[in-house]
């Protein structure tokens, strides 16, 4: 797992798995958004799996993909409604950290 800050609020990550939750929970994060859509590789965790044991650790989550359309007005839209609503700090992740870093500068760009 590769988390890198981006401010005091948010940071970004690869695909996580259930097993890193723990982990996570425990490095303060209060928070997750997923920005992969389901089934993008054969090997990703899905979100459901992922969905349920962050529930079960007390963590708010929400699924905000962001596909092959990049980052469109309904994703911004999603993610301000994060943002809007969940406590940080917030852990956002798809496969690299690339698009979840992305909707966050457009959200920052857009406000």
């Amino acid at each position: 797992m590769d988390i890198r800050q981006i401010d005091d609020e948010y940071s970004v990550s690869g695909q996580i798995t259930v097993d890193e939750l723990d982990e996570i929970k425990a490095m303060g994060f209060k928070s997750i958004v997923c920005h992969r859509p389901d089934q993008e590789s054969m090997d990703q965790t899905p979100f459901a799996d992922i969905a349920a044991r962050a529930k079960e650790l007390g963590l708010e989550i929400a699924h905000v993909p962001v596909g092959p359309m990049g980052v469109t007005e309904e994703a911004v839209a999603g993610m301000v409604d994060a943002l809007d609503e969940f406590p940080r700090p917030m852990l956002g992740y798809c496969r690299s950290g690339a698009r979840s870093t992305a909707i966050y500068q457009t959200h920052h760009i857009r406000t």
